[in-house]
């Protein structure tokens, strides 16, 4: 958002229409940028959060006899009375609690059991979860639908600002790599702000892309075009294995719906099973109908997911799906998610992932900065109009694209063009 000098003419007219869009949407992304990387910095270390949050118990000493998994299910149940089993989590280690899911009205709680002494230890319901919460802080605002609807607004128009910004930022005619590459932190103030901010939008812009790209499936509107996407192609395989915001998950035995009481003894020969499948954890075993049971693996890394189904009696298993059987769009969008929330590759993941959320923070810092000290008071501070520039076919073609692309981004974009055009007509 810095003045740059400019020779007269078409390239002075269309430099500074790119930097009144590269204002105009920074100034709307900023607080949302901070706020996004903020909270996604905190659910990329969700993993290690939730192993300190759990500590108490997944250290209890190991007795004999261990509690067959039905009377581990009849216990959490005493938890919340009136409510049926939802799923089952298979313990990794002989020292965890069962986790127990049960759900009563459509509220799931989780419920923390002793298998050794079948007791209760702990009962949380699951929209009440620390990690829960982060997540819809991040995805909706706490505000349902229209909240993921602003982020997205906001997630489009983040892609428009770093977009301009590398224009903006393209070298032409400068010497060395000083405010190109690496900031010139003893020129000044001025170019101290200047610096950091072109520096790190250019070592973030195609990451941030990335990310902000592999978040949009979430989202309530980008979501449904993309199964609109998939209906028109012929992909759709299944419902999807990620939550689109305001919309309920397809998977009805994974929201805690009603489902057909298991009977005794049926849920011991399903565990056995899926202790013998060795899925990634964590493994969820759920009732699937009156003669069926699902046993999924609902690990972050999507990649590594299976879903099994098995007979309810025998424990036999009637069916497989693996990740890799999934059509090349689910399977596309997999890969971004696991990347996205900082699973596909462990630790060094979470830390490229850390490293991203910070430089977008400092773009929008130093942004912030640099509005403010160059705005006059009483002035909005955007860069002053210098004539009407000419846009050619390539340009109105990405354009296009990008709001095929992103549909509330080509909304937006109309309506923003309609209010600075109002504008210009009012001033003349």
């Amino acid at each position: 958002m810095e003045t740059v000098t400019r020779a007269n003419g078409a390239g002075a007219s269309w430099y500074n229409a790119v930097w009144r869009w590269h204002f105009y949407a920074g100034l709307f992304c900023m607080p949302f940028v901070l706020w996004l990387s903020v909270t996604g910095t905190i659910y990329l270390w969700k993993p290690q959060i939730e192993v300190w949050q759990d500590r108490a118990y997944d250290t209890l000493p190991v007795q004999a006899p261990r509690a067959a998994p039905d009377r581990i299910v009849a216990t959490a149940l005493t938890a919340v009375p009136g409510a049926h089993l939802s799923k089952y989590q298979l313990p990794v280690s002989p020292n965890q609690a069962v986790r127990v899911l049960v759900a009563k009205d459509g509220v799931e709680t989780r419920v923390y059991v002793d298998p050794y002494r079948l007791r209760v230890l702990n009962s949380v319901r699951e929209d009440g979860r620390l990690m829960k919460t982060i997540s819809a802080l991040h995805g909706t605002l706490l505000a349902g639908a229209p909240g993921s609807w602003l982020v997205e607004i906001a997630a489009c128009w983040t892609i428009t600002m770093l977009l301009t910004g590398l224009y903006l930022w393209w070298p032409r005619g400068r010497k060395g790599l000083g405010g190109i590459l690496y900031p010139r932190w003893r020129s000044g103030r001025r170019l101290f702000w200047r610096d950091t901010h072109a520096v790190a939008g250019i070592w973030v812009s195609v990451a941030a892309i990335f990310l902000i790209a592999t978040g949009l499936p979430w989202a309530n509107a980008w979501g449904g075009y993309l199964g609109a996407v998939r209906t028109a192609t012929g992909t759709t395989d299944g419902p999807v294995d990620w939550k689109v915001a305001g919309k309920p998950d397809a998977h009805a035995e994974h929201r805690g719906t009603a489902m057909p009481a298991a009977e005794p003894g049926n849920l011991d020969a399903v565990v056995a099973t899926g202790a013998r499948l060795a899925l990634a954890p964590p493994v969820l075993i759920a009732p699937s109908g009156a003669d069926r049971w699902t046993i999924s693996s609902d690990s972050a890394n999507r990649p590594e997911r299976s879903r099994v189904t098995v007979d309810a009696a025998t424990g036999r298993i009637l069916d497989r799906r693996d990740f890799a059987q999934r059509q090349w769009i689910d399977r596309a969008v997999g890969y971004g998610v696991a990347i996205h929330e900082g699973a596909f590759f462990g630790l060094a993941n979470q830390i490229l992932g850390t490293l991203v959320t910070a430089l977008l923070a400092t773009l929008s810092v130093s942004g912030a900065v640099m509005w403010w000290r160059r705005r006059r008071p009483g002035t909005l501070g955007q860069p002053p109009r210098l004539g009407r520039p000419r846009y050619g076919w390539s340009l109105a073609g990405t354009i296009a694209a990008l709001g095929v692309a992103m549909p509330l981004f080509g909304a937006t974009l109309i309506g923003v063009l309609a209010v600075d055009r109002l504008a210009t007509l009012r001033r003349r």
